[in-house]
C-alpha cells in the first residue's frame, strides 16, 4: 500500500469550499494535486463529477460557453472537480457561466501552469473564486509521519534530492535521481515550451543552469542576456514563464529609507531542490560538493514559503542588501513589523547589521542553522 503523507492544504480546501464559488488548486505537476483531490473525496458526502481537462469531450462541454450545455454537463452533481483545467478553452468565461447560472454548485479547478490558468481564470472569477497553491512536500507535513532523529538523518536527502513526493516515499537514490531527470525531460520542460511562442529549448535549459549557480546572488537581466545571446526582455520572460510554471521563485530588494540600500534587483530561488541540482547535473553527497550554504538556503527559503501557503499567513518577502555589502538572505513584512533572517549552515554568531537596526527601529534579526531550522519551517 503506497504512503500517504497527510497534505496540509486539505484542511484549507475543506473549509474554502463553499456554494458559487471556484477554488482554484495551482501547483507544478507531479507535486500531488491528484492525490489532495481523491483524499478529499474519500471524505464527502455530496454527488459529484471528477473529470480530466485533457479529455477532448470534457473540453468541448466546459469551453463551450453555453449554460444549456454547461448544465447538462454538470447534471445533478453539487460539486465539480477538473483537474488540469489549464487545457480547456476559455475555462474562466465558462467556470464563471457555471457558478451564476447552476444554483449551489461547488468547483474546485486544478491547474500545473498558473500562466495559462490565470490568465484564462482571473478576470471572469473576481469575486468568484479561492486560490490555493501546492508545492512538493513541505516538512511541515513530512513531519506528520517522522521523527524528530529520522528528520535529522534525512536532511542531507531533502538537501539534494528535494521534497516531491515520489522521491520522499523511495529510500533508493538511483531512483531518485531517474525520477527527478524524468520530471525535467516529461514536464518542466515541455510545459514551458508549450507556453507562446518559447522556440530556443537549450536556450531555456542553459538559462535555468545559470540560475542554479546564482542562487542567493543578485540576478542581472543584460549579464544573463549575454551569456545566452537573447535580449533583455527575452530573458525576463523567460524567468517569468519559469515562475508561472512553479520552476522558481523570485524575491525583490527591500528598500524604504535608506539611499545606499539596493532594492532594484532580484534573487532566484529553485522550488525543490532536486529539480535544481538535476539541472545542473550534480546529485553528488555533500562531503563532495561546495555549494552546502547554497542549497541549505535555497531549502530554507522555500520551505518557508511553503508554511506562510499552508498556514495562510499574509507576508511580503525580500532580501535587504547595501551597496557596502551590509545584507540579509529573507525580510518578511507581516502584521506591519520587520523580521529579518540570516540563513547559516555553519553555526556562526551573526551580528545584525548596524544600518538594519538603525534604520528599521522595531524590525527583528535571527539566525537560522540547523540547531533551530525546524521551528522556523514547521
Amino acid at each position: 500500500m503506497a504512503i500517504y503523507i497527510p497534505q496540509r492544504q486539505l484542511k484549507n480546501l475543506s473549509k474554502l469550499l463553499s456554494p458559487n464559488k471556484v477554488i482554484v488548486i495551482y501547483g507544478p505537476r507531479r507535486c500531488g494535486k491528484t492525490t489532495l483531490l481523491n483524499k478529499f473525496l474519500e471524505g464527502i458526502g455530496e454527488k459529484y463529477l471528477f473529470v480530466s481537462g485533457e479529455d477532448l469531450t470534457v473540453q468541448n462541454y466546459l469551453g463551450s460557453q453555453s449554460i444549456q450545455k454547461l448544465r447538462e454537463f454538470v447534471g445533478r452533481n453539487e460539486l465539480l472537480i477538473i483537474d488540469e483545467a489549464q487545457r480547456i478553452e476559455k475555462i474562466g468565461l465558462n467556470l464563471k457561466l457555471i457558478v451564476d447560472h447552476l444554483q449551489g454548485i461547488k468547483v474546485i479547478a486544478t491547474g500545473s501552469s498558473s500562466f495559462d490558468l490565470a490568465k484564462n481564470v482571473g478576470e471572469p472569477l473576481t469575486g468568484r473564486k479561492f486560490v490555493l497553491k501546492l508545492f512538493p512536500l513541505a516538512q511541515m507535513e513530512i513531519s506528520r509521519i517522522e521523527q524528530r532523529f529520522e528528520t535529522d538523518a534525512n536532511l542531507e536527502s531533502r538537501l539534494i534530492y528535494g521534497s516531491y513526493p515520489e522521491v520522499v516515499i523511495t529510500n533508493d537514490n538511483k531512483q531518485r535521481e531517474l525520477y527527478l531527470k524524468e520530471i525535467i525531460s516529461s514536464y518542466l520542460y515541455k510545459d514551458i515550451l508549450e507556453l507562446e511562442g518559447i522556440k530556443h529549448s537549450n536556450k531555456l535549459i542553459r538559462l535555468l543552469q545559470l540560475l542554479a549557480f546564482q542562487i542567493g546572488k543578485e540576478v542581472s537581466y543584460n549579464e544573463l542576456g549575454t551569456q545566452l545571446g537573447m535580449s533583455k526582455n527575452t530573458v525576463e520572460r523567460y524567468l517569468d514563464l519559469l515562475e508561472k510554471v512553479f520552476v522558481v521563485y523570485k524575491l525583490s530588494g527591500f528598500s524604504r529609507n535608506l539611499r545606499k540600500e539596493v532594492s532594484k534587483g532580484h534573487r532566484y530561488y529553485f522550488y525543490d531542490n532536486g529539480i535544481r541540482n538535476a539541472v545542473i547535473g550534480n546529485i553528488n553527497p555533500l562531503e563532495m560538493r561546495d555549494d552546502t550554504g547554497v542549497l541549505w538556503e535555497n531549502y530554507i527559503i522555500m520551505e518557508r514559503i511553503k508554511k506562510q501557503e499552508y498556514l495562510q499567513v499574509l507576508a511580503n518577502n525580500y532580501f535587504w542588501r547595501t551597496y557596502d555589502q551590509k545584507e540579509i538572505d529573507l525580510i518578511e513584512e507581516r502584521e506591519g513589523k520587520l523580521f529579518g533572517y540570516e540563513i547559516k549552515w555553519k553555526k556562526t554568531k551573526a551580528k545584525p547589521p548596524k544600518d538594519w537596526l538603525v534604520t528599521y527601529k522595531n524590525a527583528s534579526h535571527e539566525v537560522i542553522t540547523k540547531e533551530n531550522y525546524l521551528e522556523f519551517i514547521i
